[in-house]
């Protein structure tokens, strides 16, 4: 599956590694190393998915992110040296399909790569029928989630869970299981990663968050997609 995929990374020769891994997995691949010029680029030849650095000069990673993401759905990918978690579902909650903290290993970042592509892009195997879920509306081909008709704005990432729930609605599925449909396993984080999109899901497709009818919790397991009462 080959992607153009661009990487915003301040350190040169991080950078260059990256690049090198990439282009042997057959993505074409450009290397910026502020966020200025990430966001430039991306406006002018938006990429598959952005490989971004949170620390970079003249623009920062999680501003760079909250710009696109009003603009774009556009993969993100963010890479952080930061441990702490509030730093971390800040980036998920502008936006941000996955991250790794650093130091982390090429191949480890090439495997979440795979894995949100592949997520976003469904094979031909009869996936991209459209779901309807009560009021909700999935098209997988498209990319598309409405409402009762009114179109919904989804990142990667939220999709993802959408789509995955709605080929079994009414099924639980557990947070670990839904990050694997989103961005693989994530050992740092997986419950709050999870819990973010749920969130997030929560304010664009209810009628009142506060109260789900649609993506219920499951208290102990995790969640589920139903019709809704009535």
């Amino acid at each position: 599956m080959c992607a153009h995929v661009l990487v915003a990374e301040d350190d040169v020769k991080q950078a260059e590694v990256l690049r090198r891994y990439l282009e042997a997995d057959g993505h074409s691949t450009v290397v910026v190393h502020d966020g200025r010029s990430a966001l430039d680029h991306a406006r002018r030849q938006p990429p598959d998915l952005l490989v971004l650095d949170v620390m970079m000069p003249q623009l920062d990673g999680l501003n760079v992110c909250r710009i696109l993401r009003q603009e774009s759905d556009l993969l993100v990918l963010m890479l952080t040296a930061r441990a702490d978690e509030a730093d971390l579902l800040l980036g998920l909650d502008l936006g941000a399909d996955d991250y790794l903290t650093k130091p982390y290993s090429p191949r480890e970042l090439m495997a979440r790569v795979r894995t949100l592509l592949r997520r976003v892009r469904p094979a031909a195997t009869g996936a991209t029928a459209v779901r309807r879920v009560g009021p909700l509306r999935i098209d997988p081909s498209r990319h598309e989630v409405s409402v009762d008709g009114r179109p919904i704005d989804c990142t990667p990432g939220e999709f993802a869970i959408l789509a995955a729930m709605a080929e079994q609605p009414d099924r639980v599925f557990t947070r670990a299981q839904l990050l694997e449909h989103t961005s693989g396993f994530d050992r740092n984080s997986t419950d709050r990663t999870i819990d973010v999109h749920v969130m997030n899901l929560r304010r664009k497709i209810e009628a009142d968050p506060r109260r789900p009818a649609h993506l219920v919790t499951v208290y102990g397991i995790g969640y589920k997609l139903t019709e809704g009462a009535g």
